[in-house]
This record gives C-alpha cells, structure tokens and sequence, in this order.
C-alpha cells in the first residue's frame, strides 16, 4: 500500500531541493547528486534512486545514485531506455512482468522512471526502484516530475 502521507513528503523535498539546485549546484552532475541523496535518504520505500545519462540511441551509462551498485551501462531494453523512447514516465508495479526489465539487483520488485529534458529531448532519466512490490502509482509522477523538473536549466 502507498503511504497516504507522501503528497506531503514530496512537498518537503521540492521545497529542500529548490534553493540547494538554483542557486548552490554549480552543474547538473552535482543536481543530480543532491536529488538523489535527499529522495533516497527521506524516502523509506526507495531501495535504488539515481540518473542515467542517453548516450547513444540505445544505450544509457549510470550518472549519480544512491542504494547499491549499479548497472554501468543499460543497453537495447529495459524501463529507462522505455521511458527515453516514449519521452514519458514509467511506472512499473512488477519489474517481472515488464517485458525486458535488465535486473540490476534481484532485490528490484518495482521501479518509476522519469524523463530529463534539454531543449524538448531527453538527456537522463531519474530511475527509482523498490524492493517491494508496486510502491509507486500515477500520484508519484507529478511531483517526482516537478522535482526532475529542477535540474532542467542544469542540463
């Protein structure tokens, strides 16, 4: 079940992140770090929370995270190179029924995945995973998107 109090914990986190990414992070790789150090450390359902940066058109290379190692490069398939194809969030309740899910850690039970855009193209993708099932819904996407939406002029 999704805790009914996240609305309000996503709004704390906005609030945190907005002065410490404008006017305090001197580049998009140190953003994306901070994002992804208060999401992970301020959300308990976030098992795994970083970037991962397009390098080519099916091929995305791990940029800052948190949780345990990461896959290096992700290649061909899977929920981030999905969600830079559509150009949309993804939200997968069971990673095992996404088909071509790339298992960076077994541990993985559901994943959302959000775009970052550079003049209307994406350049990254926030990738937050769980190690329980279907810890996020179409009421994560707004504010993990207006949270991503504060490394734009980083990018």
């Amino acid at each position: 079940m999704i805790d009914q109090r996240r609305p309000a914990a996503y709004e704390r986190i906005y609030r945190q992140l907005e002065p410490l990414i404008r006017e305090k992070s001197p580049n998009l790789v140190a953003g994306m770090a901070t994002v992804a150090a208060l999401l992970h450390g301020k959300l308990r359902h976030h098992f795994w929370t970083g970037f991962y940066f397009v390098a080519g058109p099916e091929e995305l290379h791990v940029g800052p995270y948190q949780g345990s190692v990461a896959c290096q490069v992700l290649k061909g398939r899977g929920v981030c190179l999905h969600a830079v194809k559509t150009g949309a969030p993804v939200v997968v309740p069971d990673v095992e029924a996404f088909p071509g899910h790339i298992a960076c850690d077994s541990r993985s039970k559901s994943e959302i995945v959000l775009p970052l855009r550079k003049d209307g193209r994406v350049v990254a993708v926030l990738d937050i995973d769980s190690d329980k099932p279907a810890q996020w819904d179409s009421d994560d996407v707004e504010p993990l998107a207006r949270i991503v939406s504060l490394l734009e002029p980083l990018a």
